[in-house]
């Protein structure tokens, strides 16, 4: 007897063009990404990574050089952020990349929560994003945010208003 299995389809890998728009969107063109250091390392239709160096103007508690809380906040919100945008462009793959790249003008986020597991102490942070679920109106989003030796310090979830 045959065994029958469904296999999901890989969603297609953007565009080089899609991908630099998207990371000047998200590097450049949000200039508090930038007071961040918020700089993007991967982006695929299903996931986003970033990373975060540590420097004097993101230590949020002197005595131990931990990481601002609040850095940490904005980062996985920026980051769940990217995972919509992402997300919307896969959705869309059938139009020119320069048009689906406008299609972001409506986002914002609308719920935030994130949980601080350990002190954010380390030379540079990894942080991770996917969509959960993406629907015409809102998406859902689960975030992580890495020290330099993979040690989950924060998770994130946020929803985003995406019309």
């Amino acid at each position: 007897m045959s065994k029958s299995t469904t296999t999901t389809p890989k969603p297609m890998p953007f565009e080089p063009e899609f991908i630099a728009g998207l990371k000047s969107i998200f590097e450049e063109k949000i200039v508090f990404n930038q007071v961040l250091g918020l700089k993007v390392t991967h982006l695929s239709p299903d996931s986003v990574v970033g990373r975060i160096d540590m420097k004097p103007e993101l230590v949020g508690h002197y005595a131990y050089n931990r990481i601002h809380g609040g850095v940490i906040s904005a980062g996985l919100d920026a980051m769940g952020g990217l995972a919509v945008m992402a997300a919307i462009g896969a959705r869309h793959m059938d139009e020119a990349p320069e048009q689906r790249l406008h299609r972001f003008a409506k986002l914002g986020t609308i719920d935030l929560r994130i949980d601080y597991l350990r002190p954010g102490i380390g030379t540079h942070f990894e942080l991770r994003a996917q969509v959960l679920r993406l629907g015409s109106r809102v998406a859902s989003t689960r975030m992580e945010f890495l020290g330099p030796d993979g040690t989950l310090m924060s998770t994130g979830a946020g929803a985003y208003i995406v019309s």
